[in-house]
């Protein structure tokens, strides 16, 4: 096909066209007079608007439809967390191995703490009547050198207006023993930065009502562990997966060693092999190499079992191609043989 021929004229730029005339709608407008559809858009805004009030409407009735059924199952739930708690007092250091392998909550733990967790015993989140309302966690503790108190609880309000309050109990530090405030000795092991500032514990929870409507450790415990305490106590501890690791990787590394050995070992054996292995073939070849000569049954035998074998390579596709290769391959073999 021939290329086409160019024009040896400079392209010519196309002329703009005027802008069309105004008709008599868009002079008015242009003069500040009101558009004609700007009627129509303003009535169809107020009918979205009402229909978009229809829509809330039935999206808060929905979400008082939904409280009602968990208020229904969260009655249904409680023989089933009284059970769980019974079960869960036989194993000792539940809650507070529940805690130490929570991400979140971890986080808020020390030495102290966690030594003082290990008191705990029981653990109950309550949902108020009207759930909507708020919520309350008791801690069930055993004696122990920190404080007096048998149980911790913090509840949290949302009143009619909607702004979040909490309270807690007040904890009977024993002489001493209050982890909240850590001595100043502490404080400088720990960052020089904090030395005037009160360090972070577990329980300054309880003392914290700042920001109620903030309170990640409450909803944590809430949402998150009371559901499925057990899901976090069986993660693994990672110091222990680390030491197997680092015993595996010793493992391994004698694993190695021995592997090596095997091979220079394995290299004088081949070198053996290899000289078997020459021997062999050669005799191999010279065998290959003398003709052979099959008598006329056996010949009769061998056709009809290579009959039969294509057959049945015949019956599928792929076996027609292989079969084609075969009878020519041994049709040469046969006659090569036979004469």
């Amino acid at each position: 096909m021939a290329p086409k021929r160019q024009s040896p004229l400079p392209p010519q730029k196309k002329k703009p066209r005027p802008p069309p005339a105004l008709g008599p709608e868009e002079t008015s407008a242009s003069a500040g007079l009101p558009k004609k559809g700007e009627k129509e858009q303003q009535e169809a805004i107020e009918h979205i608007d009402e229909v978009q009030n229809e829509i809330d409407r039935l999206n808060e009735q929905a979400s008082e439809e939904i409280l009602k059924v968990e208020q229904k199952y969260n009655k249904l739930r409680q023989p089933f967390f009284q059970k769980r708690s019974e079960l869960i007092a036989k194993i000792p250091n539940f809650w507070v191995t529940t805690f130490v392998n929570h991400p979140q909550v971890s986080a808020l733990l020390g030495e102290e703490d966690e030594e003082a967790l290990h008191y705990l015993t029981r653990v109950e989140v309550t949902e108020f009547e009207d759930i909507k309302s708020g919520y309350r966690i008791d801690f069930y503790f055993d004696e122990n050198p920190y404080f007096e108190n048998k149980v911790l609880s913090k509840e949290f309000h949302l009143n009619e207006s909607g702004d979040p309050s909490s309270k807690s109990t007040e904890i009977k530090w024993k002489s001493g023993k209050d982890l909240t405030k850590r001595s100043s000795q502490t404080q400088n092991k720990a960052s020089r930065k904090r030395q005037h500032e009160e360090p972070e514990s577990f329980f300054t929870w309880f003392t914290d009502h700042s920001d109620a409507g903030a309170d990640e450790l409450g909803e944590v415990i809430k949402d998150d562990i009371w559901p499925n305490p057990l899901q976090y106590y069986l993660v693994p501890d990672m110091d222990d997966e680390e030491g197997e690791g680092e015993e595996d990787d010793d493992d391994d590394e004698e694993e190695e060693g021995l592997e090596d050995i095997d091979e220079e070992g394995d290299e004088d054996e081949g070198e053996e092999d290899e000289d078997d292995d020459e021997g062999e073939e050669g005799e191999v070849k010279e065998n290959l190499a003398k003709p052979t000569k099959i008598t006329f049954k056996e010949f009769t035998m061998l056709f009809w079992s290579f009959i039969y074998s294509v057959v049945e390579l015949t019956r599928t596709d792929c076996g027609k191609k292989v079969s084609h290769f075969v009878v020519q391959e041994l049709r040469k073999c046969l006659i090569s043989t036979w004469y």
